[in-house]
């Protein structure tokens, strides 16, 4: 008899080992999933360089799923100090380029200098202020941080909080 219980407790011991492991495995996996990915991580800070841009110049860049809408100001253009982000002597209109009615993405008509939403007709002038149509407010300005001609997204910086301090 004693034969066989070396046995069971042989095989409640490879039991337990082998569910410790697949337990050990599992929580390794669950923690895994809990960490963000890295292109999330990546994403969280994007820097663009301001100084190859020229007068009435717009570049989309993809920040966290969304789109940047950065238009260099010329002389042109109507400048708007409460929305505008100024760097050295130039202005530029940096919002995300989604419409606040339903999400859409407005596209920049250089020679009437607007953004059209073609899907309800709403309009924005070139600071993101919603001119015309259903769009209920302004394009949202995301946070950004000035670091001499570079514009770092992600990180609410002092000329981020003087522009959402003021209303459009």
């Amino acid at each position: 008899m004693a034969v066989e219980k070396g046995r069971r407790d042989f095989i409640g011991m490879a039991f337990a080992g082998f569910a410790a492991a697949g337990g050990a495995v599992s929580l390794v996996a669950m923690k895994k999933s809990w960490d963000p990915l890295p292109s999330v991580q990546s994403a969280g800070f994007i820097t663009v360089d301001l100084s190859p841009m020229k007068d009435g110049d717009m570049q989309t860049i993809q920040w966290r799923g969304k789109p940047i809408f950065i238009l260099k100001k010329g002389s042109d253009i109507k400048k708007n100090e409460k929305r505008d982000v100024v760097v050295g002597s130039s202005a530029f209109t940096v919002v995300i380029g989604l419409c606040t009615h339903l999400g859409c993405i407005p596209t920049w008509l250089p020679a009437k200098q607007e953004f059209l939403c073609a899907c309800h007709g709403g309009l924005f002038d070139a600071s993101g202020i919603n001119t015309f149509g259903p769009p209920p407010r302004p394009m949202d300005i995301p946070p950004f941080k000035i670091d001499g001609e570079k514009l770092v997204l992600g990180e609410e910086g002092e000329e981020y909080k003087k522009l959402t301090a003021k209303k459009a």
